[in-house]
């Protein structure tokens, strides 16, 4: 029975949009699943409150299953990750993470402060050993098949080792959850030769090459829209947190250009609904912090109610799929 916790206090759209998300959850799963709601619980009933007087009956009853737990604490968008572990323990996000220790949730989403996220994970869950930082899996949309950019902004800098351990990270990723029997990793650089890229990248190749991953070489950033390269399809692709950010706030970019350029060429929302669809980060719902001894589920500060509820299910999947566990089995092979 996957309990997920959500950070009700999270987020630029909370108590609202969490709460709302809670209730668009609820009309998916079964009755076998339970969401934990953390945060100020005053302020949670009273939102609740005013979100189930507008429900249908249904919903209502359903909410039963919602288990409220007391956070007094709040972190601020603003606050240093710092604050999390030390400034404010009571926080939402600490309490929430920390229950999955204490044997009482089995995941945890979050819109709130994705620094202060990264550092009460890593310092309340643990990593995986053999591992010297956690990642963020990012889901990218392509022209074929989703896939997997790993690390999109935890590690700003990140050495040869570490890049072959992302590769490990989301290998187990893209396998778990995405469906991929074997996942075809692509190292990221200017250029498909082996000895391109910096220094990192060059000497992360060549231990690529030796990790027993289906690994296929070195692809470069236009081949990320399209899903594959010469070589084949793509399932991951692994680059430090530097370059993956600037390629994740660029995809968020394009997307709205492309669109507007259409419409002013006379199509309409309806005839690009479903590649608006395809397109739109709220499908896939938040990005997993790959690494803790857990699930911790990083969402955008300004998600909806509908890309919260896909965060959700995203973190229901990563717990049914034992993902956190068959990480900690492909590092110690």
């Amino acid at each position: 029975m996957p309990r997920v916790a959500l950070d009700a206090m999270g987020g630029d759209l909370a108590p609202g949009a969490p709460i709302a998300a809670a209730l668009l959850a609820l009309q998916e799963l079964g009755p076998e699943h339970q969401i934990q709601l953390v945060g100020r619980e005053s302020v949670i009933r009273d939102e609740l409150t005013v979100q189930l007087a507008a429900a249908p009956a249904f919903l209502v009853e359903a909410a039963t299953r919602f288990e409220i737990i007391d956070a007094p604490d709040v972190i601020e968008m603003t606050d240093k990750p710092s604050i999390a572990i030390r400034g404010k323990p009571k926080s939402s996000m600490a309490v929430g993470i920390r229950l999955q220790v204490e044997g009482r949730s089995d995941a945890f989403v979050s819109a709130g402060n994705s620094g202060a996220q990264m550092a009460a994970s890593t310092f309340i869950l643990r990593l995986h050993e053999g591992l010297s930082r956690p990642a963020i899996g990012t889901i990218f949309p392509t022209s074929k098949q989703p896939i997997v950019v790993l690390d999109s902004g935890a590690n700003v800098d990140c050495s040869p080792a570490e890049l072959v351990q992302f590769a490990r990270l989301g290998h187990v990723y893209a396998r778990d959850v995405l469906g991929r029997p074997n996942p075809a990793v692509g190292l990221l650089s200017i250029g498909e030769e082996a000895e391109k890229g910096n220094a990192a990248v060059k000497e992360a190749h060549q231990l690529l090459l030796q990790a027993s991953l289906n690994f296929i070489g070195n692809i470069e950033g236009r081949d990320i829209p399209n899903g594959d390269c010469d070589r084949g399809p793509i399932d991951v692709v692994v680059c430090d947190g530097f370059t993956g950010n600037v390629l994740l706030k660029f995809y968020e970019a394009v997307a709205p250009m492309l669109f507007g350029m259409m419409m002013k060429a006379g199509l309409t929302k309806e005839q690009l609904g479903s590649v608006v669809h395809s397109l739109n980060y709220e499908k896939y719902g938040g990005a997993p912090l790959l690494g803790v001894k857990g699930v911790s589920i990083i969402c955008h500060g300004k998600s909806s109610p509908e890309a919260l509820k896909n965060g959700i299910i995203a973190a229901i999947r990563a717990v049914e799929s034992r993902m956190s566990q068959h990480i900690e089995e492909q590092l110690s092979s």
